[in-house]
């Protein structure tokens, strides 16, 4: 089937939808839609086996273990399904019967499937339902004819083209909902190219007989990256085993996929449903091959408890204790999650991510975004991170990029990171429709050529030196240090400071008589007209005329004045605490961001004490991993790597331009006044 033919068919089951236009609320198409979709792919797949099956089932006694028999009247479908159906109906059956009994012997036939596939149309679809409004509205006899006409035999739609199927229409119903397709799909040339990264180092070993892999997807969705992966590492290998692992926290989606993993025989419990940050169904499992598209910009503020719990008990034995991204984006935590399930074995992991541009740079030194990109560059796991094009998915046309992380990498990757930047026009071409906001796509040579840049290392070399460079790991990172200058402050009694002093917390604690008792000592035994550019001695002033006034007052209302009274001078003398040292002014405080191999006295030396040169770095600000002076931080910044400057047009050109805009501007207003 053509590209063209699975849109034809996506436009054919659109066109069902509208029936239900009126009795349904639009955000409810997808509901009624989908799992008819999946149960006439079943039924398509069951139908030649049907008879066989049900003979199969009379033969078997009663009192037979639930599992062996489920094995048995599976290995009748036959080609790996593990499913079947034991309703005397098919959907060519149940067209010959009584439109009037659509709803009963619709039920009877969902109800008769195996276990596995009743959970998914009871369960996760809620099926029975939907079919009761259905046939409440009188649409439903309507509905399942308009899907039996539809010919979704393997044979006739490839289990890669109903991926496309289920990705067309979970997109057309996202937008009438104004929901979010882009947490269930990927587009699939974006998998592609995933996938093609994570295997093309791996070839050789991918290639000969027993070899098994396993792929796992923490936001599997409609598992689409797992049969994509699957796809593509049969090609290199017929032999190969692979076992798919996954879990998903959208009903529907989860559902789609389990019916996915049903039909061409994988283990439908290897697919677990619910929040993986939170319920992990294979925490006891490590694979070969990782890769996601994990929610961007979603935040985890639902589940915060559980994960700070995780953090705080675990710590780094758990998933999270490298830490916690800030609450608004949980695309870290995905990553996280994948990384503690890398084998610790000779052959290891690799992982394939895309995530939008947060994880590159969010968070300075010591935040928790900053903490894990420190946690993995440092446990050198990040091999490579490619920029993909924008306007490449069906919800949003923000720049997105793959992370490739290894806990064995080659010996020319040590310690060095590779960054693609592959947005340029030489990797996409524009669509001759857009599907909501994705109006680019990666063409198949494009992928090819990036995989090829990730597999030969290029580092500015050629016609590609403006588009991947290799640095070290420690490259991305810096020492945060504090720096500090010194306060110097100027006294005087002024009628502002006054003002600002009776609105200060400390002297409106006073009573009245107190209050009037020290303004007047300030007024009448301070001069007005003299002004104290050295602390000690306005202290030394205060306490006289206080004396004088037979005044006492506390700390607290003694701060109160001086800051009341005081003025920042750079004429002023230092002010200096009681050991002598001088005091930082937190108005001037800076931070520096040394790179990591420099030493942070030269860096001084050399970029602020020549500008400022009464300044010092705060040794007390120190990080606390490694306690050095300045905390450490990590971030990727792609446009500081790959920037191209771009000179401005000659104002000659500019000018032109603006005098014919003028011109023209002038003619169509004399056109509207003839």
């Amino acid at each position: 089937m053509s590209g063209n033919d699975v849109k034809q068919l996506g436009s054919f089951v659109w066109s069902i939808a509208e029936l239900l236009r009126g009795d349904f609320k639009q955000s409810e198409y997808g509901k009624i839609i989908l799992p008819f979709v999946v149960l006439r792919r079943l039924d398509c797949i069951l139908d030649e086996t049907k008879q066989d099956v049900l003979g199969m089932a009379e033969s078997l006694p009663d009192d037979m273990d639930e599992d062996a028999r489920d094995t048995l009247l599976s290995g009748v479908v036959g080609q790996n399904i593990r499913l079947y159906n034991l309703s005397r109906f098919t959907f060519a059956s149940l067209k010959g019967q009584d439109a009037s009994d659509i709803h009963k012997n619709l039920i009877d036939y969902i109800t008769k499937f195996s276990g596995n596939v009743r959970d998914i149309f009871l369960d996760k679809f809620l099926f029975t339902d939907q079919l009761k409004r259905l046939n409440d509205a009188g649409l439903l006899y309507q509905v399942f004819d308009r899907f039996s006409q539809i010919d979704l035999h393997p044979d006739a739609v490839s289990n890669l083209e109903m991926g496309y199927l289920f990705e067309d229409l979970i997109r057309r119903f996202s937008e009438i909902s104004n929901e979010t397709a882009g947490e269930h799909y990927t587009p699939r040339e974006v998998i592609r190219l995933i996938v093609s990264l994570l295997l093309i180092n791996d070839k050789d070993a991918l290639t000969g007989s027993g070899v098994i892999r396993q792929v796992y997807d923490p936001a599997a969705g409609t598992g689409g990256m797992l049969s994509i992966a699957e796809m593509e590492m049969k090609e290199l290998n017929d032999r190969i085993r692979v076992e798919l692992f996954g879990q998903e926290l959208n009903p529907e989606s989860f559902a789609i996929c389990k019916s996915d993993m049903l039909v061409t025989g994988h283990n439908p419990e290897n697919i677990a449903y619910g929040n993986t940050l939170t319920q992990d169904a294979h925490a006891t499992k490590r694979f070969h091959y990782m890769l996601s598209n994990p929610p961007y910009g979603v935040d985890w503020k639902k589940y915060a408890d559980a994960i700070k719990a995780e953090a705080d008990e675990l710590g780094m034995s758990g998933r999270f204790g490298a830490g916690l991204p800030r609450i608004s984006d949980g695309q870290l935590l995905f990553l996280q999650h994948m990384i503690s399930k890398m084998r610790n074995d000779e052959q290891g992991s690799r992982i394939g991510i895309v995530m939008n541009g947060s994880p590159l740079f969010t968070g300075g030194a010591g935040s928790g975004e900053s903490e894990i990109r420190r946690w993995m560059l440092e446990n050198d796991w990040v091999e490579a991170i490619i920029a993909l094009p924008t306007d490449l998915f069906y919800n949003t046309g923000i720049q997105t990029y793959v992370w490739l992380l290894s806990n064995r990498k080659e010996a020319s990757r040590h310690g060095k990171v590779q960054l693609i930047d592959a947005s340029g026009e030489r990797f996409w071409k524009s669509m001759r429709k857009s599907l909501g906001s994705k109006r680019r796509e990666i063409p198949e040579d494009a992928c090819d050529e990036i995989a090829r840049i990730y597999a030969e290392m290029l580092n500015g070399d050629g016609d590609w030196g403006d588009v991947s460079k290799i640095f070290a790991t420690t490259d991305f990172g810096y020492r945060e240090i504090r720096v500090e200058r010194p306060l110097k402050l100027a006294f005087s009694v002024t009628q502002q400071g006054l003002e600002t002093l009776r609105d200060a917390k400390p002297f409106q604690r006073l009573d009245a008589t107190e209050q009037e008792s020290v303004l007047i000592a300030l007024l009448n035994h301070l001069p007005d007209d003299e002004r104290w550019i050295d602390r000690d001695d306005f202290e030394k002033a205060l306490s006289g005329a206080l004396r004088r006034a037979d005044v006492k007052i506390g700390a607290p209302v003694k701060k109160a004045i001086l800051a009341a009274l005081s003025e920042r001078d750079e004429d002023a003398e230092i002010c200096k605490d009681k050991k002598g040292n001088p005091e930082p002014d937190t108005d001037l405080r800076d931070h520096e961001l040394v790179p990591l191999g420099e030493d942070w006295r030269v860096y001084v030396q050399r970029e602020v004490l020549p500008f400022v040169p009464d300044a010092w770095v705060d040794e007390s600000y120190t990080d606390a991993q490694d306690g050095g002076i300045g905390r450490v931080g990590y971030e990727i910044n792609f446009n500081r790597y790959f920037y191209k400057y771009v000179p401005p047009r000659p104002l000659e050109e500019i000018d032109a331009e603006l005098k014919a805009l003028e011109a023209e501007i002038a003619g169509l207003l004399q056109e509207v006044v003839e």
